[in-house]
């Protein structure tokens, strides 16, 4: 469980950098495409830490986090909205929603792997 990470991101350029950062630090990488999808594959998984994209077919982001956070086997794993929703107020919604950090969008390839860190179990 301590190296797997599960992306639920529907745009193929942005999972494709953020896997490439992922394995190139040594973590196995789940890919989901959708909220429903996602939510299935983080019970397969068990991931150490979610990254979610907010803006997502089927289900939003912030409904998929809540239906993580309902989950007693998942609830406690760390979940990190990455987003290009930067406006006033989108952070706390993420957060309220259930997820434990947040990210901007575009990412920054050179920092990003310090700010996963910061919300992987230690």
């Amino acid at each position: 469980m301590e190296n797997k990470i599960l992306i639920i991101e529907d745009n193929d350029q942005n999972l494709y950098l953020l896997t490439f950062i992922l394995e190139k630090h040594g973590y196995e990488v789940f890919a989901a495409r959708d909220g429903i999808e996602g939510i299935a594959a983080a019970g397969r998984v068990r991931p150490a830490l979610i990254l979610l994209d907010i803006q997502l077919p089927e289900m939003d982001g912030y409904d998929v986090a809540r239906n993580l956070r309902a989950n007693p086997a998942l609830a406690e794993v760390p979940i990190v909205a990455v987003t290009s929703y930067a406006m006033a107020g989108d952070r706390e919604k993420a957060l309220l929603a259930g997820c434990t950090g947040y990210l901007e969008k575009p990412i920054n390839p050179d920092t990003f792997m310090q700010q996963v860190r910061e919300h992987l179990p230690s």
